[in-house]
């Protein structure tokens, strides 16, 4: 007998609160750098090739590691060394051994363009366990919005290195690609290209405005109409392609029909929740796409990381802020709780894009 998706979701609801209240940390973002060889035209956090902000000390990430040891913040956690490009520290294995010493396991999220096989042998020498490299379509596509003539050619070279490598198991690697408006029409080509690259896991989200793509958003995104489009081809993948290569969208939003159709799991943001962030400032915010100031919780220069997460973190954890505006009345509040946090500006901005509207109004 089938069970009908608003009896899953009334169960899923009550594993959320459960999940809320008991926030156990389980993924660290750590932004080593803000510096980046690239200049991406759909960048969250405008990121430059000779950044005004330092490159945080390992050493002091290490601090942070070893706060969440020693007060059992975490159990079984995952560190994900992004950026900027992480690749332009020289000193990323020497985090990685230090990560691994603790227990915990790590990976990074590269655009591939520095990433030489001594590098990627390297790391994973230093424990790396998982990469997710950003391929945005095919070479024109992917160029463009990377800004650079090399950016395909280099990630492509990346990719197959890590599919080659995984196949001796115990490594984990994915493609995570932005759709906007100029690869849209590829999406079917596109995935036939990857499959037959050996690529097994495959991530999609859209453009969302912050950061850089904040002044290109209406050069970038779809349309309405193609946001349904893209999950009805998301679906179709999942539904039809799923033994070659497993897809999943964004924890963008709630999508109301699409919900289990185009993830694996109902919409969470766990920003706050089971996730956190250590920006290169020092600055700890939930996942590195929640970057507002009001959601801002503290700084490892000043408290302890512990401290933060187990002290702060309300205004993730409780979301009743956010039923204001278009989500004060909405019927669906329970299911979505205010979108991704990402997509508030602040505490009283409202949510800048509600995904079910999009797809109610395609």
């Amino acid at each position: 007998m089938s069970i009908s998706n608003s009896f899953k979701h009334l169960i899923f609801r009550r594993y959320r609160d459960k999940e809320i209240e008991r926030h156990n940390l389980n993924y660290l973002f750590w932004e080593c750098t803000l510096r980046c060889n690239l200049s991406c035209l759909h960048c969250g956090s405008d990121c430059l090739k000779n950044s005004e902000q330092n490159d945080m000390p390992v050493e002091d990430f290490v601090k942070v590691l070893d706060d969440i040891k020693s007060s059992g913040t975490a159990d079984k956690l995952t560190v994900c060394i992004t950026g900027g490009e992480p690749l332009l520290r020289r000193d990323l294995e020497q985090a990685g051994i230090e990560i691994r010493k603790r227990g915990f396991r790590w990976g990074i999220v590269t655009n591939g363009l520095i990433l030489s096989q001594e590098r990627f042998y390297s790391l994973i020498n230093a424990g790396m366990t998982s990469m997710s490299f950003s391929l945005d379509g095919f070479e024109q596509q992917h160029n463009h919005l990377r800004q650079s003539n090399l950016s395909f050619q280099k990630v492509m070279a990346s990719v197959k290195m890590a599919a080659d490598f995984s196949k001796n198991g115990n490594f984990m690697f994915d493609v995570i690609t932005c759709v906007n408006r100029f690869n849209f029409d590829t999406l079917p080509d596109f995935r036939k290209f990857l499959i037959n690259k050996g690529i097994r896991h495959w991530r999609i989200f859209s453009i969302f405005p912050e950061g850089r793509a904040d002044s290109n958003f209406n050069d970038l995104s779809i349309s309405r109409l193609q946001y349904r489009q893209l999950m009805d081809f998301i679906a179709e993948t999942r539904k039809v392609f799923g033994s070659q290569i497993h897809l999943n969208y964004s924890c963008e939003g709630y999508l109301g029909d699409y919900e289990l159709k185009v993830r694996d799991y109902f919409f969470f943001c766990r920003a706050g929740v089971n996730i956190a962030s250590v920006m290169c400032d020092g600055n700890v915010t939930g996942c590195l796409s929640v970057r507002a100031k009001d959601f801002i919780q503290g700084n490892i220069y000043n408290q302890s990381f512990s401290e933060i997460w187990n002290n702060r973190y309300q205004i993730m954890r409780d979301r009743t802020w956010a039923k204001s505006g278009k989500c004060a009345d909405c019927k669906q509040w329970n299911k979505c709780l205010g979108n991704g946090m990402h997509l508030h500006a602040g505490l009283h901005s409202g949510v800048a894009r509600c995904n079910l509207e999009e797809l109610n109004n395609s």
